[in-house]
């Protein structure tokens, strides 16, 4: 492993959406709508016209602390405006998401031994949404995901994460094999995830780490795989020798932490 260079400080960029469709700059559901209220996103709360209970008055306050207007909607408008999605009464029209750059990310990452998440295009917003709750829960420092052909952050991923996307710092890049290049300048390891490969239990997680999550059909990229310093496997005794890109990445997220704890 190189040792790590000595960064020149810089200001910690970030890329705002570009695709400000307003279908994209809305998230709904409790937790997610909450989550966004508290980080300052809100621009609008839509409340169902007949709902009430301890989370609508919530919601209210929250909204009158950050001076977010609230507007009282028939179930269809908000049906409309969240695709059919699970909204549970609660429609919170926010700012478009802002992405860190790669150098923004490894600039406000200042834990002693930091441990990142490579998502290589992703597709399916469940699996990113759920990566990102897990990922809160584990202690990783970001995620990285690539500008094109891939899932982004939108209101399924946010509801699927239950609001950890406003906590999970996430980077988007425009190219993966150089993002992972300049983690490697930065004195990270860089692992990959593969059918074949060292046991992960037998995973050495000392340091700055990086972990590649591949996509959900494909795996990893041939042209990632030749990029990474060491590819891991789950081991598998069952029929279907695959597992959700979501379930493999939390079983790793939780091996990191559990190695670090030191339980």
């Amino acid at each position: 492993m190189k040792d790590k260079r000595k960064r020149k400080p810089q200001k910690a960029v970030v890329v705002p959406e570009e695709n400000n469709n307003e279908e994209k700059n809305f998230v709904f559901g409790h937790h997610a709508t909450v989550e966004a209220l508290q980080a300052g996103r809100g621009n609008k709360l839509f409340l169902q016209e007949d709902a009430r209970g301890e989370k609508i008055e919530q919601l209210k306050g929250l909204a009158q602390t950050q001076a977010v207007p609230v507007k009282w909607v028939p179930k269809q408008k908000l049906d409309t405006l969240s695709d059919h999605g699970v909204h549970q009464g609660m429609l919170l029209a926010i700012t478009p998401y802002e992405y860190l750059t790669l150098d923004g990310l490894l600039e406000q990452t200042t834990a002693e031994a930091p441990f990142l998440l490579i998502l290589d295009s992703l597709e399916d917003p469940h699996n990113f949404g759920s990566i990102l709750r897990t990922a809160d829960a584990s202690g990783v420092n970001g995620v990285i995901i690539p500008k094109h052909r891939s899932v982004g952050i939108t209101p399924v991923v946010t509801k699927a994460s239950t609001g950890a996307v406003e906590y999970v710092p996430i980077a988007r890049v425009t190219n993966l094999s150089q993002a992972i290049k300049q983690l490697k300048d930065a004195g990270y390891w860089v692992f990959g995830t593969d059918m074949e490969g060292t046991d992960y239990r037998q995973w050495k997680v000392d340091g700055p780490i990086a972990l590649i999550i591949g996509n959900e059909g494909r795996g990893m990229s041939a042209g990632l795989k030749k990029d990474v310093d060491e590819m891991l496997t789950i081991p598998m005794t069952g029929h279907v020798q695959s597992l959700n890109a979501g379930v493999a990445a939390g079983l790793l997220m939780f091996e990191v932490l559990r190695k670090r704890s030191g339980s």
